[in-house]
C-alpha cells in the first residue's frame, strides 16, 4: 500500500509540474509579459543572456533625424531565425519608453507599458527574421531617441537591448 501511494503522489507532482511548465511556456508564446517593459528582460525559465552587441540582429531606421510628429521607419534584420521579440524606442536622456507604434507586422502586437502602442512584442512562436514597423514620435519635443530591441531566439537563449543609433530630434520650438 505505501508503495501504491508513493507512486500515486509522484504521478501526480510529475503531472502537476508539467501543466505548470505548459502554461508558463504558452504564456510566453503569444508575447513579452508587462514585467518585462522596464529592462526588456525576458521572463522565461533558465535562460542564457548574450550581450547586446551581436552580429546577428540589428535594428536601424534609414531616418538620422525627425520631427515631432514624425512618422519613423524602423526595420529589424536578422542572419538567424528567432521566435520572439520586444521593440521600444527610448529617449536618449533618460532611458524612458517614447511614441506609440503605428505599423506592426504579422505576428507582432503592440503592447501597452507606459501608453498605449509604446511597445511592439511577437503575437506568435513563429520563426522570423526580416521585419519592419513605423513608429510615429509625440507632437511635443521629446529629444533625440534610440530603438531598442531585445531578441529571443530559443526559449533558452536571448539578446537583450540591442540598439539603433540615435535618430535626433530636429525642430525644438
Amino acid at each position: 500500500m505505501e508503495g501504491g501511494r508513493r507512486a500515486h503522489i509522484t504521478v501526480i507532482s510529475w503531472a502537476c509540474t508539467t501543466l505548470c511548465l505548459v502554461s508558463y511556456t504558452a504564456a510566453f508564446s503569444h508575447g513579452a509579459s508587462l514585467s518585462a517593459c522596464t529592462d526588456m528582460m525576458p521572463r522565461h525559465l533558465r535562460v542564457q543572456r548574450h550581450g547586446p552587441s551581436n552580429n546577428y540582429v540589428t535594428v536601424h531606421t534609414n531616418m538620422s533625424f525627425y520631427f515631432p510628429g514624425d512618422k519613423v521607419p524602423v526595420t529589424v534584420r536578422s542572419t538567424w531565425d528567432f521566435m520572439g521579440f520586444l521593440l521600444q524606442a527610448r529617449k536618449v536622456s533618460n532611458d524612458e519608453i517614447a511614441g506609440t507604434f503605428v505599423f506592426i507586422p504579422p505576428g507582432s502586437k503592440l503592447l501597452t507599458c507606459f501608453e498605449d502602442g509604446d511597445t511592439v512584442t511577437h503575437s506568435d512562436k513563429s520563426l522570423k527574421r526580416n521585419l519592419s514597423f513605423v513608429w510615429k514620435a509625440p507632437d511635443q519635443p521629446i529629444g533625440d531617441i534610440k530603438f531598442f530591441i531585445s531578441v529571443v531566439q530559443s526559449y533558452f537563449v536571448y539578446w537583450a537591448k540591442i540598439e539603433s543609433a540615435i535618430v535626433a530630434q530636429r525642430g525644438q520650438n
